[in-house]
């Protein structure tokens, strides 16, 4: 059998954190397994449904790497729902009623009142024609529900969260059309699962009431069910539900320096019990990713591990992998260099300045303005080569006594202007020695 995962966003808005987990794992799984992984754009919905927001669906999932094998889009299957509707209607799984939203809500704070569960309750089973014409007459028209089969409990092996159970009696019939013809989620979703031949949906724990009723949904239109799993949500730092989520996009990320593969590492693990580790590359992850690791516990996401996990992603990078991104005239050696000092790859460009100036160096005292004469005149008769700071700490070392701090933080200062940054040893190369000894000489004339 042939692994196909799917990834079904609505495009109506941008992702957020939770979607792209979800993409992700659906991802690995189809490629872990050698599988398939579709992306369907949810675009019933025609009002909300806009072609930016499905543009920005694939931007954002091409800058993370998840490339999908086929795209499918709802508002062009109408035809197939519409016939599979019709099969449905006349076997007598689906009816129309036609109740009002108010109507709705009102029996339903009646059910909760007296501490019942706001189950809807067939009513529109036992219209009369006359009541039909007489609703008709006034204008309304019907919404349609399934009709649930209630004799057959509801029952499947929930790949994360193990043995579900529902009764059919406890679930209301769910409304599938609405009365103007367009469609909800929940049965364009089963019929694109089976014409798509998905073999496995994966999605979070708020849809395990959704896949209970789409069940009965699979085995009416006489199609084997896929596997489902059902994982935590994300949750925030302050370990509720946090309405940020909702709200932090790819956008977001990008602007804060995140790379790609940084949110991948962190949201393939996260809610598993396996360590969030800074990989470079997503071949760990997609060899290690099982649904046996993941737990029922809430899935909690910090910004501040994102953030350490690039930095250590950072640290690791090749030049040729950021080549591109790079001040111009900055080579591989100054990357070397700079690199362990970054939390982001544009912050290179602040320190790429300090090579190549001006800088703002601080004022010296008299003593180290001495001290930095000294550093002067023993770097004009130095060999200048990739060995040269220790060659000059040595020397300087010798001629003066300082050693510690107060031989390396003056020589800092003025060759940077900072009183921290990467291996000077690396630096000063870089620097070059005209340019030193600009700095220094500016450095010891300091009044």
């Amino acid at each position: 059998m042939t692994i196909i995962t799917r990834f079904a966003p609505s495009p109506t808005g941008h992702l957020h954190v939770g979607n792209i987990r979800a993409a992700l794992h659906n991802w690995l799984w189809a490629r872990k397994s050698g599988g398939r992984f579709l992306l369907r754009l949810d675009d019933t919905d025609v009002e909300r449904s806009r072609p930016e927001y499905a543009d920005s669906i694939r931007a954002d999932l091409l800058w993370l790497g998840l490339e999908w094998d086929g795209e499918e889009r709802q508002s062009e299957r109408f035809a197939l729902y519409e016939a599979r509707f019709e099969a449905l209607k006349a076997a007598g799984r689906v009816y129309p009623a036609y109740e009002t939203a108010q109507e709705l809500d009102l029996r339903r704070k009646v059910l909760l009142g007296r501490g019942l569960p706001p189950v809807y309750d067939r009513a529109a089973l036992s219209l009369t024609p006359d009541q039909i014409a007489a609703h008709e007459a006034e204008g309304r028209r019907p919404h349609w529900r399934f009709r649930l089969d209630h004799d057959q409990p509801i029952m499947w092996d929930d790949l994360i969260r193990g043995p579900q159970q529902f009764d059919p009696r406890l679930l209301s019939d769910p409304v599938i059309r609405r009365a103007d013809g367009s469609w909800l989620y929940m049965l364009p979703s089963v019929i694109d699962d089976i014409d798509m031949g998905i073999t496995h949906v994966l999605r979070g724990e708020d849809h395990v009431s959704n896949t209970a009723t789409q069940i009965q949904m699979f085995a009416a239109l006489g199609a084997p069910l896929p596997a489902f799993a059902h994982e935590a949500l994300l949750t925030g730092s302050e370990g509720k539900l946090s309405k940020r989520l909702g709200s932090l996009g790819v956008a977001h990320f990008r602007e804060a320096g995140i790379e790609p593969m940084a949110l991948i590492a962190l949201l393939a693990r996260l809610g598993s019990s396996q360590p969030v580790e800074p990989f470079l590359s997503v071949v760990p992850l997609i060899e290690s990713f099982d649904f046996a690791h993941f737990g029922r516990a809430p899935a909690r996401f910090d910004e501040a591990e994102l953030a350490t996990l690039n930095q250590k992603i950072v640290h690791q990078l090749p030049f040729a992998g950021v080549a591109t991104r790079l001040p111009s005239g900055m080579e591989e050696a100054a990357w070397d260099a700079i690199r362990p000092n970054l939390d982001r790859v544009d912050q290179a460009a602040d320190w790429w300045r300090v090579v190549t100036g001006p800088i703002d160096a601080p004022q010296p005292d008299a003593e180290d303005r001495a001290f930095l004469a000294a550093a002067h005149a023993a770097l004009s008769n130095l060999p200048f080569d990739q060995a040269i700071w220790r060659t000059l700490t040595e020397q300087l070392k010798a001629a003066t006594g300082r050693k510690g701090k107060t031989l390396f933080l003056p020589l800092r200062r003025a060759l940077t202007g900072l009183d921290h940054g990467p291996d000077m040893g690396l630096l000063l190369p870089l620097i070059g020695r005209d340019e030193a000894l600009r700095r220094l000489a500016l450095a010891r004339l300091t009044d």
